[in-house]
């Protein structure tokens, strides 16, 4: 265990860098929430259409899931992206009472000024790295993730 950090009191090393560890995706959400104004879309649409463009036919539960929100909230998201001709629901073969989301072709239109944005953004968050560190990184946060697992 990291020890207290020195004239801190209470707080450790370790609250320092989980503090840290916390602070890091807070500022990469608000530097998207700003990249995805300009687009006329929220961060969460932006990560929506991702999901469906990797796996097309996804349904509004998968996506709920991915997105970490309750169903409803992300039939919102849905509403608000089939309004911007972006995404639509078709119903699934065989099973009418489930809806599969797919891309149109505006959201294909889209998505390079996306990934533009988003290399942007990630060249700023990983600036000063080298290639090993951000390996070194990756290793860290994915044992860290395992760590936290049911």
């Amino acid at each position: 265990m990291l020890k207290t950090a020195p004239g801190k009191g209470y707080l450790t090393e370790a609250d320092e860098l989980v503090f840290l560890l916390e602070e890091v995706p807070r500022k990469l959400r608000k530097l998207f929430d700003a990249s995805t104004v300009k687009f006329s879309l929220s961060r969460t649409q932006w990560r929506a259409l991702g999901y469906i463009y990797r796996t097309p036919g996804l349904t509004q539960t998968e996506l709920a899931k991915h997105l970490e929100r309750e169903r409803a909230s992300v039939g919102h998201v849905i509403d608000q992206l089939e309004n911007a001709a972006l995404v639509e629901r078709r119903s699934a073969e065989g099973n009418r009472r489930i809806w599969e989301l797919h891309l149109l072709p505006k959201a294909f239109e889209l998505l390079p000024s996306l990934r533009m944005e988003a290399d942007k953004t990630y060249d700023r968050v990983l600036a000063g790295l080298g290639e090993d560190q951000v390996a070194m990184l990756r290793e860290m946060l994915a044992t860290m993730s395992s760590n936290l697992e049911d």
